[in-house]
């Protein structure tokens, strides 16, 4: 029995050491995403986002003017 225990105890050492690793693994490919999005992708969202902003200010100030021009003024 002894030697089914000491296997069975290397076997849950090596299981937490696995774990241990991909844990740590996780928690830094994690750390690295969040980096990326806040360095890389938040930056050109809200650039685009801005300019699709101002495109559609542009639109409507044209949609405006034309329904000016063309809407007739009843008295």
């Amino acid at each position: 029995m002894n030697d089914f225990n000491r296997k069975v105890e290397e076997a849950s050492a090596r299981l937490n050491q696995t774990i241990a690793e991909v844990t740590a693994r996780l928690e830094k490919e994690s750390a690295d995403l969040i980096t990326h999005l806040n360095d890389q992708v938040v930056p050109k969202v809200r650039e685009h986002s801005s300019k699709a902003l101002r495109t559609a200010a542009e639109k409507m100030n044209e949609l405006a003017e034309y329904m000016e021009k063309h809407t007739p003024v009843h008295k």
